[in-house]
């Protein structure tokens, strides 16, 4: 790892900051209108029974984009359009979110859209970066665009308990920006994910069980897009295994449940409420406790993640995914049973 710029250390303490303000402002105003207009009532797929205002996202997006914005002011190095690019199709993303939480568009088209945002945002990168150089980059290119459309859709699936996606979120985004502050991903990854972070701080407050604010799909759709971009570029830099391990509780969670339900017959695409951290509701757990268990094991896939940075080696890389996966095992099987204690 590189040595740690005394400008960047900096940054790492002024945007998260700056992000939270802004976006729990920004909630305080924002709040009277979503709770008027963009009510969420409960539903198949709901852990909540009350009405509850939704668009949150908005404040978490928008602060991001403008904490990133302040990295210019601080006197940050030009990083080129990559951050404006990504911050664009985050904001595309988000006005499908949007319009889906005040009127559902129908599968198909959603899709549609969310295909067009993350197809476009793939075919910026540029030829020379590579994560499977074994394969042609056509392939490579079709893989990710997949990849990417499927991370968005799951970290919108499991936004479906209060404080969540930020148990998930924030050890991601905080793990990213300590990679990128010590020159382990690409540099554009730095003011984003220390914004997101930042924002996601901000929005905690208003999401803490009980919530009195949801995201939405107007805040999960970018973020995951967000993350996911990231998560890539990472993955960019020969730390697949790293990439991998960050978001693995999710990857798990969505990824069977999905193939569950595929396997049953059941009209996958429809609202329900079987992924893993919503039968663990049902058996019995609090939700803090689920909450309290995500992220205790999302700090843990970070230190994993660092591990396999700072070793450089294959065998280390799948010593780590071993117990990566292991550990997500164990929170699974558990949400799985009956609480008896």
């Amino acid at each position: 790892m590189t040595t740690l710029d005394p400008h960047r250390a900096a940054l790492a303490l002024v945007i998260p900051v700056a992000a939270a303000l802004i976006c729990a402002g920004l909630i305080v105003v924002l709040r009277p209108l979503l709770q008027r207009y963009a009510l969420a009532r409960p539903n198949a797929r709901s852990s909540h029974v009350t009405p509850t205002p939704q668009g949150g996202g908005i404040a978490v997006i928008t602060a991001t984009a403008i904490a990133v914005a302040l990295t210019a002011l601080l006197g940050t190095p030009d990083l080129g359009l990559t951050i404006p690019v990504v911050l664009a199709a985050a904001s595309c993303l988000a006005a499908v979110g949007m319009i889906d939480d005040l009127r559902p568009i129908p599968v198909v088209p959603r899709l549609a859209l969310q295909f067009a945002v993350v197809a476009l945002l793939i075919a910026t990168l540029p030829p020379q970066m590579r994560i499977f150089e074994a394969i042609p980059i056509s392939l490579e290119r079709a893989l990710l665009i997949l990849g990417l459309l499927w991370f968005v859709n799951l970290v919108n699936f499991m936004d479906g308990l209060d404080w969540m996606t930020v148990a998930e979120m924030l050890p991601i985004t905080t793990a990213l920006a300590a990679f990128a502050l010590f020159g382990e991903a690409p540099p554009e990854v730095l003011p984003i994910a220390l914004a997101l972070a930042g924002a996601l701080l901000g929005f905690a407050p208003f999401n803490r069980p009980v919530a009195r604010l949801f995201l939405g799909d107007v805040g999960s759709l970018p973020i995951g897009l967000v993350t996911g971009w990231c998560l890539i570029e990472l993955a960019s830099r020969q730390h697949f295994a790293a990439a991998l391990l960050l978001p693995l509780y999710y990857l798990a969670d969505a990824t069977i449940t999905l193939f569950r339900r595929v396997a049953a017959g059941e009209r996958f695409w429809d609202a329900h409420r079987s992924h893993f951290y919503q039968r663990a509701t049902n058996h019995g757990f609090s939700v803090r406790r689920v909450i309290a268990d995500v992220f205790l094991l999302n700090l843990v896939l970070a230190g994993l993640a660092a591990i396999s940075i700072a070793a450089g080696s294959t065998r280390v890389d799948l010593a780590t995914l071993a117990l990566g996966a292991l550990g997500v095992t164990i929170v699974l099987v558990r949400f799985s049973r009956v609480r008896t204690d």
